[in-house]
């Protein structure tokens, strides 16, 4: 078994070597693989992945990105990133714009004190490199303006000195949000170095969590035995997968070796290939009326047997519906799969994959085997009233949702219609504080004969208040839907993947109706069901041959699920 170096740096940021010298290196050591993570650039990983391709190392491109939180630098590592992706290069143009801005600006300030300075001269001493003030130190102190590294940060480059620029404010959220939409694995670099107390630290962690974080360094060049102990310990504590690397610079960073660090270090292959699982499993959203069901609000025998052997691969199904939580769980029984999954979670852990829902419209995300709520938005109850009081001067059907029944605002056929596939009691009534214990999480418009009076209804809905409160869309021709504006099934598919730690690009996302388009748009494959609307179908990647009635769920497992396509 051997080791891996995931933090590597060249002369393409502020390394000394370059990016081949440092293959070389690495097959001296014998390193299995290596990432190189140059500081806000990729500039190196064309020249290292074309040198090293008949070297027995492995390289994957990585950044490190260099982000601000509560005044302090906090960086963040991209691994197997994308560095080619619009998304990412959008990115990157920006912020090679905003340092320039900035160096240019230190340069005029440093001037000012009598130093003989210019940011084209700073590129013709470091050709190829990404100017940072590690740079700077050197120039000053080969110009012999300084005695030492020290003097340059002290009197000019440091934090407080009056020379000193701060550079554009980028999150770190901003670039988890960019690795992940690259493909890629965002890590949290190096925690300990920060200076924050346990509890500060575990709220960043926390919430990078929430953003998408999907790893963090867990071993580290200068980590002690307990440092390394308590960053494994927090990963666990959140879900995160391990990584680990020297954070090698070079004859920039004396004393500090490749793979070893300052002699401790060792962070094994199997930290990498940790990673590359998570990076080849897949999740499958698929809305339910008119989808995963025939027009009878069944599954086929062929279709169950499929989904099983998706789940028994390592993926994840999520059924993703505007339907409550209860009926969402009541078809999953009728699936007869969980208790099968339950077991392959049992004995393989996070090896196996889970089925999960995205209720409500995505207000609501839950975990169908732990039998619990991940996530949830809701309605505020003076706009879920409003809709109530608009709907009843338009004479139009409307109704909300308790976690046992539906509030229904009249005993009329719309509420008998929709009960007959949706097998939950209603109650009648009108005001809601008096219905509801809690906020709701969606409110469901009827009109079973007159669509376009439904679309008349949303047209002034939007216009009022209740539009900057409220997001709305068609679930089919009849019914027209009013969730949380941090809801809706686009976002549930984000939220729900990063809850998973699994890429976007990863997800395979499949519906049917209006109220599914910005799922289709997030997923990394985005499908229409043959018998999907004309207008679903304009947005998506893949319209499929068979429709519901067909099987056409089984038809997109095969082709980008169980496949590598």
């Amino acid at each position: 078994m051997g080791m891996v170096d995931l933090h590597v740096h060249s002369n393409r940021s502020d390394g000394s070597m370059t990016p081949k010298e440092l293959v070389d290196y690495a097959v001296q050591k014998g390193l299995r693989a290596m990432a190189l993570t140059d500081h806000d650039t990729v500039d190196g990983i064309d020249e290292i992945l074309e040198y090293a391709q008949d070297k027995p190392v492995e390289i994957i491109p990585g950044i490190e990105y260099s982000t601000q939180y509560q005044e302090r630098d906090v960086h963040i590592v991209g691994l197997f990133i994308d560095y080619k992706a619009p998304v990412f290069l959008d990115y990157l143009a920006r912020f090679k714009q905003s340092r320039t801005d900035r160096n240019h600006k230190l340069c005029e300030n440093l001037r000012g004190a009598g130093i003989d300075i210019t940011y084209e001269a700073l590129c013709r001493a470091f050709p190829n490199s990404v100017i940072t003030r590690a740079h700077y130190a050197k120039f000053l102190l080969d110009k012999g303006y300084v005695k030492s590294r020290n003097e340059a940060f002290e009197r000019y480059l440091g934090d407080h000195t009056p020379y000193f620029v701060h550079r554009e404010k980028i999150t770190p959220e901003e670039v988890i949000d960019v690795t992940r939409r690259a493909g890629g694995i965002p890590v949290l670099a190096h925690p300990f170095l920060y200076g924050f107390s346990k509890e500060n630290l575990e709220i960043l962690v926390r919430r990078l969590k929430a953003a998408g974080l999907m790893a963090m360094e867990t071993l580290y060049s200068t980590y002690t035995p307990s440092e390394e102990k308590k960053m494994k310990e927090l990963a666990k504590r959140y879900g995160l997968l391990e990584s680990g690397g020297s954070d090698f610079h070079g004859e920039n960073k004396p004393g500090l070796d490749l793979a070893t660090g300052y002699g401790r270090l060792y962070v094994h292959e199997e930290v990498l290939d940790k990673m590359k699982k998570v990076l080849h499993r897949k999740v499958l959203f698929t809305d339910l009326d008119g989808t995963l069901l025939t027009t009878e609000k069944k599954v086929s025998e062929k279709l169950r047997k499929k989904l099983l052997e998706m789940i028994k691969a390592g993926h994840s199904l999520v059924l993703a519906s505007g339907r409550p939580v209860d009926s969402i769980l009541e078809v999953l029984g009728e699936l007869q799969i969980k208790d099968e999954v339950v077991r392959m979670q049992a004995q393989h852990g996070l090896e196996a994959g889970g089925i999960y829902a995205t209720a409500y419209n995505g207000a609501v995300l839950y975990d169908c085997v732990g039998d619990r709520v991940m996530e949830s938005y809701h309605v505020p109850m003076w706009a879920a009233q409003k809709l109530f009081d608009m709907a009843k001067e338009w004479e139009l059907h409307i109704q909300t949702y308790t976690d046992t029944h539906v509030v229904s605002i009249a005993d009329d056929d719309a509420i008998r219609y929709y009960t007959q596939f949706i097998h939950m009691p209603y109650v009648v009534g009108e005001n809601l504080l008096a219905e509801l214990s809690h906020e709701p999480f969606k409110v469901l418009t009827i009109d079973l004969e007159n669509r376009h009076k439904l679309e008349q209804f949303r047209a002034q809905v939007e216009s009022s208040l209740l539009g900057q409160e409220l997001a709305c869309a068609f679930s089919n021709d009849y019914y027209l839907e009013f969730y949380n504006k941090k809801a809706g099934k686009g976002n549930a598919l984000v939220n729900m993947c990063r809850a998973l730690n699994i890429p976007e690009k990863n997800a395979v996302a499949v519906g049917d109706e209006e109220n599914d388009i910005s799922m289709i748009q997030e997923a990394g494959v985005g499908v229409a069901m043959a018998n999907a609307s004309p207008y679903l179908k304009k947005y998506a990647d893949y319209i499929t041959e068979n429709d519901n009635n067909k099987d056409g769920i089984a038809e997109v497992i095969d082709r980008f699920i169980l496949t590598d396509r």
